[in-house]
Order: C-alpha cells, then structure tokens, then sequence
C-alpha cells in the first residue's frame, strides 16, 4: 500500500528534509516513526527537499508498506512516535500507486516571512527574518515582477544546485505589507536550490532602496551567480502548500 502524508513541521532542528550523517533530518524522523508503529523499515520521500532551518505548513510525502492501515491510524500512529520532534502529520491517505510526492507535483507555494520593525522577535524567533531597517513593500513587489515568467535563474541559484537545468518558470511572486511583517509569496512547479531566499535577499535590497528595479532585472539576465543579493536566512522560509 502506497501512503501520502500532509506534514507540517518546524525545520530549525533539522538538517534539512533530507536524511544525513550530519544530524537529525526530517526524513529520518518520519522513517523511525513508521518503524516503530509497523515494524517495517521504509524509505519516505518527499515533495520538496527544504533545507537546514526551513519550516512547513503542507509538505507531502508518501511512502510503501505490505500491510494495509487505516489512513486516520497511520496518522495518530505516527504523531504518538514523532514526540518530541517538532513534524506532525496533518493527514494521512492511501494513494494510487502511481502517485509519487515528487514527481507527480504541478505546482509548489512557498512563502517567506520578514518581521519589519526595530525590535527583534521574542515568541517567533527562528521563524521569521528580522530586518530592522524600513522596507517599502511595493518596491519590493514592483522589482519583484521582473523575475516572473520563464527565465534562466543562474542568478539565483546556489552553486551547489543539483539541477540539471537553471531555466524554470515562476508562475507568481508577490510582495505584500501585513502588518508589522512583509510576505513573499512564490509559486512554481518547481525551483532552484536557494532560489527563494535569493530572492528574497536581492528583493530586501530593493526595499531599502539600494537596487531599482532594473537593477533586480539586470541581475536575472546576468546569469551570474555573484550578481545576487545576499541569500535570505532560511529561517523565514515556509513550504505552504503543493498542487497535484
């Protein structure tokens, strides 16, 4: 039986999604959980492979077993062998078994927090970006438009990205005031390693007034990784939602 989970998780004690020998990872956690509940060791994989200290509210995941379980006792069984690691399965379904959380996606929805105010965080420390300087959202939203659409994102791209290809289509990249933060919402089938949060570094500097908006457009059609702003800390970054 195929199984596909809807996770959400705090990525700060992690290494990332991914499993490693470097530390905890996300991956890892939900495979010894599955063991202990079913006896079965599996391997789990997931829609998006977030990094070190980036967070979820809808990552997807599925994984195999020979023994059938109701979807609603995967999802309390797996919860009950989480504790204390901060992943929780919001739910649990059986697929079809040509579903795959990778490679079946259509669409992922990222969204990347900043806190804009002089004092730092106290209760969402390690869940959002502090920048104490003043931003100009729209600014940032106006540059921002300059990288939707298909383009080649060398730019924007960690140089250790396992892509074989920096062309990709950004469906949407939107910048918006709430309040005391500045939301960046970005949607796509697929993006780059660091894609996000070099985006949002290079948009921050517009925000501050330090780069145009040709300036953020100048960067993208460089196709130089060292053109980038400074990358983001992942600690603001959310993998929201993805489309099937």
């Amino acid at each position: 039986m195929r199984y596909r989970l809807t996770l959400e998780y705090d990525g700060g004690p992690f290494v990332g999604w991914q499993r490693q020998d470097n530390g905890p990872s996300v991956q890892g956690a939900l495979e010894d959980a599955i063991e202990k509940f079913s006896a079965a060791r599996v391997t789990v994989t997931g829609a998006g492979r977030t990094d070190a200290g980036v967070h979820a509210l809808g990552q997807v995941a599925h994984f195999d077993l020979e023994k059938e379980f109701a979807p609603d006792k995967v999802r309390d069984a797996l919860n009950h062998f989480l504790r204390p690691a901060p992943v929780v399965v919001l739910d649990a379904a059986i697929a079809d078994s040509e579903f795959h959380a990778r490679f079946s996606a259509r669409g992922r929805h990222y969204l990347y927090r900043i806190l804009n105010r002089r004092s730092p965080p106290a209760l969402e420390r390690g869940h959002i970006w502090h920048v104490a300087v003043a931003l100009d959202a729209g600014a940032m939203h106006r540059a921002a438009q300059t990288l939707v659409g298909q383009h080649d994102f060398t730019t924007f791209r960690a140089a250790e990205c396992q892509a074989q290809s920096p062309v990709k289509t950004l469906d949407r990249l939107d910048v918006f005031q709430r309040g005391e933060e500045i939301h960046i919402e970005a949607s796509a089938r697929s993006f780059l390693h660091h894609q996000i949060r070099s985006f949002a570094g290079t948009l921050k500097l517009a925000g501050e007034g330090k780069w145009s908006t040709k300036d953020v457009a100048d960067a993208l059609a460089a196709r130089d990784r060292s053109r980038c702003g400074p990358v983001a800390p992942p600690d603001g970054l959310y993998l929201v939602k993805v489309d099937y």
